[in-house]
């Protein structure tokens, strides 16, 4: 009989002890996923990389001195007001989680986006830099 409850006792450590490895394992997969890093080193063009630092940072100020004044802005396609939009984006500390694709020489840019009060995001930002080195056209969307 404890031969019989002993080995009862052993197996349902046994079952508990593989559940709870299972679940640490399910669970650092998960976080792992979700703690990618921001890399902006993928981002080659200069006036570009500075303006998504500026975002990163919630530092809008920054962020709108990158931008002629009377930048092109579309979201999806449907040209909206510039400086409105970001200050509602920097009032809900709205930034890339990951930089996953880089293209155009560096002035397209693809990541999961945190878009505060709407979620995260795959997205696109392509931005269009003038002579002058100022930015002059936005358009971002969802990939």
């Amino acid at each position: 009989m404890r031969s019989l409850l002993f080995k009862s006792m052993l197996s349902g450590i046994l079952l508990i002890s593989l559940i709870s490895c299972a679940q640490a394992s399910k669970s650092e997969k998960s976080t792992t996923k979700t703690n990618k890093t921001m890399d902006s080193s993928k981002i080659t063009n200069q006036t570009v990389k500075n303006a998504i630092e500026a975002l990163q940072e919630n530092n809008k100020s920054l962020w709108f001195s990158y931008f002629t004044d009377d930048a092109v802005f579309t979201d999806d396609g449907r040209k909206l007001d510039f400086k409105p939009f970001f200050e509602n984006a920097f009032a809900h500390k709205e930034k890339f989680l990951s930089i996953d694709k880089v293209e155009n020489d560096g002035t397209a840019i693809y990541g999961s986006f945190f878009a505060g009060q709407w979620g995260t995001f795959n997205v696109f930002f392509k931005f269009s830099v003038n002579s002058e080195g100022k930015i002059n056209r936005l358009d971002i969307g969802q990939n």
